[in-house]
């Protein structure tokens, strides 16, 4: 069989001529001479080197082998059929399939609400999540893994496209009966009591990790390890259990400070804050799919969004 003249327009004609009994009736069906669909049925059977009917006066019986190839026929033109249904009059697909790359604290307290949003209002969406550091993101991205990325620390990859998403608090916790925790209410935690305190951070690469001693050696100068953890999640459990003092986006200890787990000291420090960005590659052809999820997260059109996400920004500008 030469595989490569197997068409979908023999397959459709096969399958018209099976479900109506002749070449003129199926002929009929798809609005074509009758003198083509028999041309196109002896060239089918040519190329899979069998006939599919036989011949009694001038009907048409699906023969053992047409009887074979009906099913994957149908199976054929019903799975082009929903490819066509994607796609909008314009060319524009409207089932969207992303794959988003996303570091930790973006990925498990923001993101959720965020896609359960887009999918209310574009439920044919398909959305795959990569979890990571702020670097993994980033090397994603650039290999072109994930069409968008979100990340908590800087990127000046020349590759990349770096949007200003959202401004994230960081804030400085320790548990109930950490010695620091003593008078809340009433004091301010000096710096020097900061300096000798024991920090729980990051792992290197984290965006967290890369924020949180960005925002504070400039005032404590140096940071006294403690302990070194994989995730967020990890860092507040841990501090919960009174092992040390932590300096964590909001979104990740809300829920521990409500139920008074953890609690937020008054520092001497100046409100501490970052960007959270969106990046793609700048060489990343942007879909309608991908214009319009951007678009959402940055609260634009998606007209505004396209131009947003081109001239300077398509060269890799870190816009921050």
């Amino acid at each position: 069989m030469n595989a490569t003249r197997l068409t979908l327009r023999q397959l459709q004609i096969f399958v018209a001529i099976a479900n109506s009994g002749g070449t003129t009736a199926g002929a009929d069906a798809l609005a074509l001479s009758q003198s083509a669909t028999s041309a196109a049925l002896i060239e089918l059977e040519s190329v899979l080197g069998t006939r599919l009917f036989d011949r009694v006066g001038k009907r048409l019986i699906l023969n053992d082998s047409g009887r074979a190839l009906l099913p994957n026929a149908r199976s054929v033109l019903q799975s082009t059929s929903a490819i066509a249904a994607e796609f909008g009059a314009n060319g524009e697909i409207t089932a969207y399939n992303l794959r988003i790359s996303a570091s930790t604290t973006i990925a498990n307290y923001i993101l959720p609400a965020v896609i359960a949003k887009f999918y209310a209002l574009h439920p044919a969406a398909q959305i795959e999540v990569d979890v990571g550091n702020t670097s993994d993101v980033v090397a994603a991205v650039e290999a072109f893994d994930a069409d968008v990325g979100f990340i908590e620390g800087p990127c000046s990859r020349t590759s990349v496209t770096v949007i200003p998403w959202m401004l994230d608090e960081l804030v400085v916790v320790c548990a109930p009966g950490h010695a620091l925790a003593k008078g809340t209410r009433r004091r301010t935690v000096s710096l020097e009591a900061l300096r000798e305190a024991r920090w729980l951070f990051r792992e290197p690469g984290s965006g967290t990790r890369e924020a949180v001693e960005h925002a504070l050696l400039p005032y404590l100068h140096h940071l006294r390890l403690q302990m070194q953890l994989g995730s967020a999640e990890a860092i507040r459990q841990a501090v919960a259990e009174g092992l040390g003092v932590t300096c964590l986006s909001r979104h990740i200890v809300e829920d521990m400070l409500r139920q008074k787990r953890l609690v937020l000291l008054k520092t001497a420090l100046p409100k501490l804050q970052r960007h959270f960005s969106l990046i793609y590659q700048r060489d990343k052809y942007l879909t309608r799919g991908l214009q319009l999820f951007n678009a959402y997260c940055l609260g634009t059109s998606p007209r505004r969004a396209q131009r947003s996400t081109t001239g300077d920004d398509r060269r890799g500008k870190d816009t921050r």
